[in-house]
């Protein structure tokens, strides 16, 4: 069940409320959710995060669940994978399970809806399945909610841009290096 991506359109728009260049907005969707919005079944793209579960949780899972619930993050396994691990998590804790998985091509994090302009993390999830539109809509009200983090890209600050949109483990996974050399990329095109 494909659905349709993002238009020319749709980023322009996006670029224009938030004072950046577009290809600002599509070095971050290349560099968080290389493999695209959806997975080939129209499920938005997730990967669950263990040690948020175990947060969210209070670690109460960790001994009967240890791959779902773990104070060390990592453990992710395979991509294909990431569905039937939230799935798994879900029947222990649904609300902790949907806050502590990364979402759709922006891969925003559940836990904050309430930045995303979501009453409620199931509201949230509800639009990440909707549309690749609605994913780029929260990844917009997502910067808009942090002064920082808005003028760090559009000042195509990258390190601290990632170190606001993936907090201090950016610097393992290289997250400023990626997003500075697909905006070069991105830039050469427009």
């Amino acid at each position: 069940m494909a659905k349709p991506n993002l238009t020319e359109a749709d980023f322009a728009h996006a670029a224009a409320r938030l004072g950046c260049e577009v290809a600002v907005i599509k070095a971050f969707c290349l560099v968080e959710s290389p493999r695209g919005a959806f997975e080939n079944d129209g499920a938005p793209t997730v990967l669950f995060e263990r040690h948020k579960f175990h947060q969210f949780t209070n670690g109460r899972f960790d001994k009967i669940a240890p791959d779902l619930s773990n104070p060390t993050a990592g453990g992710y396994g395979l991509y294909s994978a990431q569905h039937g691990r939230l799935d798994r998590a879900a029947k222990l804790d649904r609300s902790a399970a949907l806050r502590a998985t990364s979402w759709g091509q922006f891969q925003l994090m559940g836990f904050n809806a309430g930045r995303c302009g979501f009453p409620d993390v199931q509201s949230f999830v509800n639009a990440m399945y909707r549309s690749a539109a609605a994913q780029l809509a929260a990844f917009v009200s997502f910067i808009e909610s942090d002064k920082e983090l808005h003028q760090a890209l559009i000042a195509k600050d990258w390190p601290s841009a990632a170190y606001l949109y993936n907090g201090a483990g950016y610097r393992r996974n290289e997250y400023d290096k990626k997003m500075a050399a697909a905006y070069k990329g991105f830039a050469r095109v427009q």
